[in-house]
């Protein structure tokens, strides 16, 4: 089983001093085009896609905890098909009522937030963070501010991880402000726009989180443009060594660090991921045979790991 990529006690970098581990894995695992190049075309008994994924990376970021609140039936499971690998991680993302939707009264957040918290317990000590995460909308402003001291109340102790994506959050006052109020910071990777984050910020909290949403810059400003559109872009091998490189300064600043690959379309993210890893260590991470296949890079930098129809 994969264990954390980067230790402390045997990795060095030459920009920073890794003060902690770096995990690298994927935002979500249920993909449709994910078949036949991340999974298996011929599925053994019992398959689950977290319980494969493991085999080669060792976090993943919940997205469907967003879209509606968990259930402990499924979290329950969850941890369960990692439970022979202690190193793996969850991270998951709250739930849009908090980010993206008018907030409730005071009653309804508490009722909406016991429903969140409660889905996600079986996790345990497993889950790791949570990610609260705006759009590009959500700029620095008192409104703002009174939603994130909601937000930060609410969830009490627990590490919350904050993506903001307008540059008004990173300027000096604001980010002593986030600080203050306890939040780790996302910093992100996304195509170059004129209000997005700068492409180097202040490692804030104890987490560091990257998270990756590829370079489609076409697709990325086009109002027309779909999901998969959007998230439809492979990091090349300069880019992926800078952004190793962007995490291990992160990770000098944190007690542990999470890279998370969003360019999900036709398992790019998962490609990406392993990409990640081998630049981190200088190792051949073990890859799913189907991923090899369609990103024939991959077969010089991974170890293959099951079948496919051309191994």
């Amino acid at each position: 089983m994969p264990r954390r990529v980067v230790s402390d006690t045997w990795v060095s970098s030459p920009t920073s001093t890794v003060k902690g581990d770096i995990r690298v894995g994927p935002a979500g695992w249920s993909y449709a085009d994910w078949e036949g190049a991340v999974y298996p075309r011929q599925k053994p008994h019992g398959f689950h896609p977290l319980a494969y994924l493991s085999q080669f990376l060792d976090c993943i970021e919940l997205n469907s905890s967003f879209y509606a609140h968990p259930s402990a039936q499924h979290a329950r499971r969850w941890r369960e098909l990692v439970h022979d690998d202690p190193s793996f991680h969850f991270l998951a993302k709250l739930n849009r009522v908090f980010t993206h939707e008018p907030l409730p009264d005071e009653a309804g957040f508490d009722l909406e937030r016991v429903r969140f918290l409660e889905g996600l317990a079986p996790l345990g000590d497993r889950l790791t963070a949570l990610l609260v995460q705006f759009p590009l909308s959500f700029g620095d402003s008192p409104e703002a501010r009174r939603r994130l001291d909601r937000i930060r109340e609410g969830f009490g102790e627990r590490a919350l991880v904050l993506e903001v994506r307008h540059r008004s959050w990173f300027e000096p006052e604001p980010l002593a402000w986030i600080e203050d109020r306890g939040f780790s910071l996302a910093a992100i990777d996304l195509p170059a726009g004129a209000d997005h984050p700068p492409e180097e910020a202040p490692t804030l909290g104890p987490i560091g989180y990257l998270r990756l949403h590829g370079r489609n810059a076409a697709a990325w400003f086009d109002r027309t443009a779909g999901r998969d559109q959007r998230y439809d872009y492979l990091y090349d091998q300069d880019e992926v060594s800078g952004l190793a490189d962007r995490a291990r300064r992160i990770a000098g600043g944190s007690d542990r660090t999470y890279v998370v690959t969003n360019n999900h379309f036709s398992g790019k993210a998962v490609a990406n991921a392993l990409d990640i890893v081998h630049a981190l260590t200088g190792a051949d991470p073990w890859a799913p045979p189907t991923l090899v296949e369609r990103f024939p890079h991959l077969a010089g930098i991974t170890r293959v790991r099951g079948q496919a129809s051309l191994f």
